[in-house]
């Protein structure tokens, strides 16, 4: 089994840009590769937080002509490891993040807190690390 990984959330948003700058000033990721699309779109993005990495790109329209997502429902999320999730925390919450679960041990030991982004995407960040066998 390999240590690189093979799992790459990906989202799409309606002003891409704009959660781009979101994540990196409120989440603290770095931006990695940002390939503009027409009209001030962005056709893909690579961004990182540590070893981790995201990619996201522009909502694009359907063939009938509606929107891809819901942005008023949120039915999963991503979950991110962070070493100082208490600064984190703070760091969220002083920049404007939507706090929906404040900072608080679990009933496993890891330390948490959830936050919406500028579009409604629900994130989570702990202490807990899983662990994959043989990796």
């Amino acid at each position: 089994m390999t240590s690189k990984p093979n799992i790459y959330p990906f989202m799409r948003y309606q002003d891409a840009p704009a959660a781009i700058e979101f994540l990196c000033n409120v989440f603290g990721f770095e931006k990695h590769e940002v390939y503009e699309g027409p009209d001030g779109t962005i056709a893909h993005a690579q961004l990182n937080l540590g070893p981790g990495m995201i990619m996201l790109g522009s909502a694009r329209v359907a063939a009938n002509g509606e929107g891809t997502r819901d942005i008023e429902r949120v039915e999963q999320g991503i979950y991110l490891a962070v070493d100082d999730i208490k600064s984190h925390y703070e760091r969220a919450k002083a920049t404007g993040a939507e706090i929906v679960r404040e900072l608080a041990t679990t009933d496993y030991g890891s330390e948490e807190y959830a936050a919406v982004d500028c579009e409604g995407f629900y994130w989570s960040f702990g202490t807990y690390h899983p662990v994959v066998e043989g990796a």
